[in-house]
């Protein structure tokens, strides 16, 4: 698979039809690798080189609903300033629409080894994180029709959804 320039937004992997858009934002990065995962937990990565705003980006034409994803993130590793990047650690998409598993709590997803707070733990993540999955956003509305009630017969209900729910 090749991974083609692709578009900064929308942010996460956005199916179009035939392939799926990935960005990602990350200011301090270095160089985003693309995790594509199969049934069997094998793993394919694919470099984003793509950045516009310090959005990383790339579009796979191959890629179908159903994709499990994540990425692998270099940059800095100075936890004095903040950063802690270490491609070592599958990170989730903030932007996914879908995710697959469930976190599996391993010291291998923390970016330190437990107890030495200064130390770099370089032991790999993904088997015990979650992954992000494309979705298709196409939605059939076959057999589906207008309700057709009239306005004078409709009630428009404007409210914050916080004092509604509360």
């Amino acid at each position: 698979m090749e991974v083609w320039p692709g578009t900064a937004y929308p942010l996460g992997a956005t199916f179009d039809g035939t392939g799926t858009n990935f960005a990602l934002f990350s200011e301090h990065a270095e160089k985003v690798e693309l995790c594509l995962f199969d049934d069997d937990g094998g793993e394919a990565r694919f470099r984003l080189d793509e950045v516009d705003g310090y959005v990383w980006h790339g579009y796979i034409p191959q890629v179908q609903p159903g994709q499990k994803y994540g990425y692998r993130v270099h940059g800095p590793y100075d936890p004095d300033s903040g950063n802690r990047f270490n491609p070592n650690k599958l990170l989730l998409d903030p932007y996914a629409k879908a995710v697959h598993g469930q976190m599996d709590w391993d010291p291998a997803l923390f970016s330190y080894n437990l107890g030495e707070p200064d130390s770099v733990n370089n032991d790999d993540s993904a088997p015990h994180m979650m992954m992000g999955v494309v979705i298709n956003p196409f939605f059939d509305w076959d057999g589906d029709h207008n309700l057709r009630v009239p306005y004078h017969k409709s009630v428009i209900y404007e409210a914050h959804v916080k004092g509604l729910t509360m």
